[in-house]
């Protein structure tokens, strides 16, 4: 069978793109590998209707909705290769089954490059977050930490003053110049120049000189990757971003690929659960209208 849609992921952004898709009764596959971005985290916040509610709880939800429509066809796997072109796509998944469709959508988000600090894998979406406006609440106006990775760490801690009393820790990787430290210190963000050794305990900070600093949570600014080659394999431009690197695409969530789509993380900044869905069902409503109309 050739679907009219195939959509590579089936996180929120997927199937917020697969509702409508299936609404205009075009037939749907969805390939998961069932690896979404927010797996770590015990709860999600910020998403209107689910605010707190767990994330496997949203996703089986969601799941179980897209089910009711009998255009509906879902594959527990992951796409290992993609050829053809518009109209006449050939997608092979890991297990090997062969899969056509007319029009390919990526919603595969992506995966975090964490800073190398030891402690912090084990405690990332538990006491180590990412999102002020996912996470930030919750620590009740408590003390952050925020840890340097990259380019944008010194504008979150800036930010996350909104949220409680932020330390930062450029940590050797993204150490502030004059005016940032000017800017950093007018929001009475405390500057720790020590090197992290670790972390220990929910949310505590063992610096290189022995000291031990609590704190209700920490923040990073993570550095992204699209969490599968495929889309890159396939010819899709990749974009950069100041925290890392995501798929191109035109207003209408085209990639640089005719007949290949993208949406939610993998397509867009910033990131929450909230602006994946948002982007998942403009771009199904994008797809759906390259059906009806080819030539537009």
């Amino acid at each position: 069978m050739k679907h009219d849609v195939i959509v590579v992921g089936g996180g929120y952004a997927g199937m917020a793109a697969a509702l409508q898709l299936l609404r205009a009764r075009k037939t749907v596959l969805m390939l998961d590998a069932g690896k979404r971005r927010n797996r770590f985290a015990n709860s999600s916040h910020g998403f209107l209707g689910q605010d707190g509610i767990a994330p496997d709880r949203i996703a089986a939800d969601a799941r179980k909705q897209l089910a009711a429509y009998p255009e509906l066809d879902w594959i527990d796997e992951e796409a290992g290769s993609l050829a053809g072109k518009r109209d006449a796509f050939e997608v092979i998944t890991s297990e090997g089954k062969t899969c056509l469709g007319r029009r390919i959508l990526f919603a595969t988000g992506v995966e975090d490059r964490l800073p190398e600090i030891d402690g912090i894998s084990e405690r990332w979406g538990k006491s180590v977050f990412h999102c002020p406006y996912c996470h930030g609440y919750e620590l009740g106006k408590g003390r952050i930490g925020v840890l340097g990775s990259g380019p944008m760490s010194a504008h979150q801690a800036e930010l996350l003053t909104e949220w409680g009393k932020v330390t930062y820790f450029p940590n050797d990787t993204a150490v502030p110049d004059a005016q940032t430290r000017n800017t950093l210190e007018a929001r009475q963000v405390t500057i720790e120049d020590t090197r992290i050794r670790r972390i220990e305990g929910k949310a505590d900070i063992i610096l290189a000189d022995g000291r031990n600093l609590s704190f209700a949570g920490l923040f990073v600014a993570t550095q992204v990757t699209p969490a599968s080659p495929l889309p890159a394999s396939a010819g899709c431009e990749m974009k950069e971003t100041p925290l890392g690197s995501i798929i191109h695409t035109d207003e209408t969530k085209q990639t640089t690929v005719p007949g290949i789509y993208a949406c939610g993380d993998v397509a867009h900044m910033p990131h929450s659960v909230s602006l994946a869905v948002g982007d998942g069902a403009k771009a199904g409503a994008q797809v759906h209208r390259s059906l009806v109309w080819p030539d537009a």
